[in-house]
């Protein structure tokens, strides 16, 4: 019989000590520890591929033959973009996000998409019965994709060994449970083995896994931050539940960039993809409304055209309130003062408000511009034209700086319908303004577009 002993763990960072400590010497946390069953002995049992039995040796990076790998298409143009192209053979992808976000619903809508391929879809969570009838919601069928009910990680690869399937996706890995450590299902210390085991298999195997993970109440992964550190890829699956659109986000990604982002819609047939999302995050007005502007953003190698609202009042409840969702506060304070202190407004004593329409978070400096005339058309009740829109950081002398990518953020202006936009001066060098029917205009101070805009 197996010799167990206990230790305590972490449960912030998975830091391993004998004895109960009251804060963690690796994350500097209170009162985070927790006593767990472990084994002693060395683990038997674990999935073995029978051509990596022979112990690895060191070789020369000069003699190592690099064979590049074709990606899986996943069917998704969304995830194929957030995965940098495709699904890689031999990863292994952590998928977070709230609870009723449809992070199940994404994946199983891929692993049945992949009708070429072979897919095991384990769940944890659900009965084969339920996931049967989330599938018939989607209204798509297939004969390749298998479901398995089980949170056994031993079993589960006996099941593969057998099937031998192309993909294989784990909901959730906090359900999973190995017959090697004594502790609870979504512990530190069973999280941790059980995504070592499926790691293991990954990359002995070549077989993409997908893990669905939980997150807590913080918005952070539940479980060690090991656990994000051991996995190729992390996406973040946010957006409100309250609300049909859903963003998939990158917050990790060893085989393509960490910018990128996807756009879905939830609908009562699954998940839609938003291809063209600046339609969807520009609102359809009527009129002209004050302290509503367009900036040109881009996130990774997509162009996106987000409204900026403002809403600029006299404080006459003390002190003035500075709220903004969907973008940076320390940013919005900084735009204030260089407004302030660059143009002569006294916005000191008037509450602001900003908002990003559309429930997306924009980190892009490019629409700083976009949010000083946002909140000067709400301080002048003057609106500005649906037809105008932004792109440019401002410094903190007030002066328009030149940002990236320009000719595509003026391409997707003119495609949607644009007349005029505002771009930074030292942006010109290398353009040719010839080949855009939209009118560009370059400023270099940020008075400059105060007069343009409103006289």
């Amino acid at each position: 019989m197996s010799k167990i002993k206990s230790s305590f763990f972490c449960q912030s960072c998975g830091h391993q000590s004998p004895k109960w400590l009251g804060k963690c010497p690796s994350c500097n946390e209170w009162n985070t520890y927790v006593e767990e069953l472990i084994q002693k002995e060395e683990k038997q049992g674990h999935y073995v591929s029978s051509s990596l039995r022979i112990a690895a040796k060191p070789t020369p990076i000069h003699q190592i033959v690099y064979n590049e790998t074709q990606r899986i298409d996943s069917k998704d143009t969304e995830l194929n973009r957030v995965l940098g192209g495709g699904i890689v053979p031999g990863s292994i992808v952590l998928v977070g996000g709230e609870p009723g976000i449809g992070k199940s619903t994404l994946m199983l809508q891929i692993a049945i998409s992949l009708g070429n391929y072979k897919v095991l879809y384990v769940s944890g969570e659900e009965s084969e019965q339920q996931t049967k009838m989330r599938a018939e919601r989607l209204g798509i069928e297939s004969q390749n994709c298998y479901l398995l009910a089980e949170t056994n990680t031993q079993n589960i690869f006996k099941q593969i060994e057998i099937l031998q399937p192309s993909l294989v996706v784990i909901d959730s890995v906090q359900t999973l449970q190995s017959s090697f450590i004594e502790s609870s299902a979504g512990s530190i210390s069973q999280v941790r083995e059980c995504t070592g085991e499926f790691l293991k298999y990954a990359k002995e195997t070549g077989t993409p896994v997908f893990l669905i993970g939980h997150i807590t109440k913080e918005g952070t992964l539940a479980g060690p931050k090991v656990l994000e550190h051991m996995v190729d890829t992390v996406l973040q699956f946010e957006g409100d539940r309250h609300l049909s659109y859903r963003i998939l986000r990158t917050i990790k990604n060893r085989f393509g960039s960490t910018s990128e982002l996807g756009i879905y819609e939830m609908t009562g047939k699954g998940l839609r993809e938003v291809n063209n999302p600046s339609e969807i995050l520009i609102s359809q007005r009527d009129e002209a409304l004050s302290g509503t502007t367009i900036g040109a953003s881009i996130e990774g190698n997509r162009p996106l055209l987000v409204e900026i609202q403002s809403l600029v009042s006299p404080a006459t409840y003390g002190t003035p309130q500075r709220s903004c969702t969907g973008f940076d506060a320390k940013r919005l304070n900084m735009l204030l003062a260089v407004l302030e202190k660059r143009g002569g407004f006294r916005l000191g004593v008037h509450d602001v408000f900003l908002n990003i329409a559309g429930g997306i978070k924009i980190e892009d400096p490019a629409i700083d511009l976009a949010v000083c005339a946002s909140i000067l058309s709400s301080y002048e009740d003057i609106s500005i034209s649906n037809h105008v829109c932004f792109a440019a950081e401002v410094g903190l002398g007030g002066e328009i700086r030149a940002v990236h990518k320009i000719e595509n953020r003026i391409s997707e202006a003119e495609k949607l319908g644009f007349k005029e936009i505002y771009i930074s001066k030292y942006n010109k060098k290398g353009l040719d303004l010839s080949g855009f029917a939209i009118k560009i205009n370059p400023v270099s101070k940020l008075t400059d577009v105060i007069e343009g805009l409103f006289g």
